[in-house]
């Protein structure tokens, strides 16, 4: 199980934009891999904001649907979230996983520390 580093995270203005990237260590992320980007608000549970299968297929949340952008670059381990239009309510720390399984996309791969985002004038 191969480690990974969240970072790009952030104090931005609302409408501003980030791109947060994950970047495996200790191993390759495999390609065949579905994997994903998390975020925990303070106080509330980890949820999946987007996921993008080995295929490139992509799914996001209702609330980010059209603002953000999950993309992966096999060849350099990273994991990418381009996040445009940012509200207060993106406020959260990010996370990556890296190991999606079924169709419940349960996530098995391992954490890292996060990359805390803020959206705030």
């Amino acid at each position: 199980q191969v480690d990974v580093v969240e970072s790009g995270g952030g104090l931005v203005q609302p409408g501003g934009s980030l791109r947060l990237s994950c970047t495996a260590s200790g191993g390759s992320i495999l390609s065949a891999n579905t994997m994903g980007w998390y975020r925990q608000a303070p106080g509330k549970a980890r949820v999946l904001v987007a996921s993008i299968s080995s295929s490139g297929s992509t799914t996001t949340t209702a609330s980010v649907k059209g603002r953000f952008t999950i993309s992966r670059d096999n060849a350099k381990n990273t994991l990418y979230l381009q996040m445009n239009g940012l509200k207060p309510d993106d406020t959260a720390i990010y996370y990556c996983n890296t190991d999606l399984r079924g169709d419940s996309l349960l996530p098995v791969g391992s954490w890292g520390q996060g990359t805390q985002v803020t959206v705030s004038s």
